[in-house]
């Protein structure tokens, strides 16, 4: 009877261990750090994932914009906080390469751990409406033809549309003129005014006038051509496979976070990013979902980062 006793009592403190464990992982404020301005894609899904999980899980969420230093800024100051799983970095895939071309305190591999890839926005080449090329090679033999005279608009410097254009002047044998905007917004507007020849641009952003036809897309970056534009060759169809301007957004914590509460935090974005209001709302944005956990996302975070590595090398770009 007496042993009976003491088994009946250890369920009950091991369940009462659990309890509080779960209930006070469930009471937390998870804060969400946004390392660009309010308004950008990574503003809105970093948005999106709070108002869901805060919606069906009572966990207190915030979303703080930390920007400045080309998104380096809040990534930094992910990198110094507590592995708890109280701080989470929503990001776009370009913090992979921000440490690679500038000084930094921290380590886009070692300083992290990886959450989840949440959504992306493929990269369109787009021209306006009145410019006499229709394809990817239309450009290419001009730009052959008069180098240095034609223009690209792109966000950078330093981001994955910068080294996808660069890696596409090396391999294309051709001059063009890289002309760097804060973000794919300005960008599109320079290349409809006809201020530059052409852009790189996330269709979250141009989809509306590609579909209205004041843009053209000559190219888009992604593994396979888009639904919503399925007359528009990929880079690779295009003739140019090792072309990557990935641009997807992501969510990170800090390095050494514990298994269980990354397992957790996992499960709450793959039911916010799969709910399917959060889905209608992403394909509003242009957005798409790219859900992708664990060890999946840790193999592409590495991979990406060697592939932008290289192609930083091949272009000749130096540390700042």
């Amino acid at each position: 009877m007496k042993f009976l006793t003491w088994v009946l009592r250890g369920f009950a403190i091991a369940a009462l261990i659990t309890a509080v464990s779960t209930s006070a992982f469930s009471a937390r404020t998870i804060r969400f750090i946004v390392p660009v301005p309010a308004g950008a894609s990574t503003d809105f899904i970093a948005r999106l994932i709070a108002s869901q999980v805060g919606a069906t899980e009572g966990v207190t969420t915030v979303v703080e914009n930390r920007p400045g230093a080309a998104g380096m800024i809040g990534t930094e100051y992910v990198s110094r906080q507590a592995a708890d799983g109280n701080t989470v970095l929503i990001t776009p895939g370009s913090y992979l390469i921000d440490a690679q071309i500038r000084n930094a305190t921290y380590h886009p591999i070692e300083s992290f751990e990886p959450l989840c890839a949440l959504a992306a926005s493929p990269a369109l080449f787009v021209v306006p409406s009145s410019s006499p090329y229709y394809t990817l090679g239309d450009f290419l033999k001009d730009a052959a033809a008069r180098p240095g005279e034609l223009s690209v608009a792109a966000q950078g410097p330093g981001t994955s549309f910068h080294l996808g254009l660069l890696t596409l002047i090396s391999k294309s044998n051709t001059r063009f003129n890289f002309i760097p905007y804060p973000g794919s917004a300005p960008a599109a507007t320079a290349v409809m005014g006809s201020h530059v020849t052409a852009a790189i641009v996330g269709y979250s952003v141009v989809s509306g006038s590609v579909k209205a036809g004041s843009l053209r897309a000559l190219a888009v970056a992604a593994d396979r051509r888009m639904a919503s534009l399925p007359d528009v060759p990929t880079f690779a169809e295009s003739g140019f496979p090792t072309i990557r301007m990935d641009n997807w957004f992501g969510a990170i914590a800090p390095a050494k976070t514990p298994a269980d509460t990354t397992s957790q935090l996992i499960a709450w974005f793959k039911m916010a990013m799969t709910a399917p209001e959060a889905q209608q709302k992403l394909e509003i944005q242009g957005l798409y979902s790219v859900l992708s956990c664990g060890s999946d996302f840790a193999d592409l975070v590495r991979r990406r980062y060697a592939e932008f590595g290289e192609a930083i090398k091949q272009a000749g770009l130096k540390k700042e």
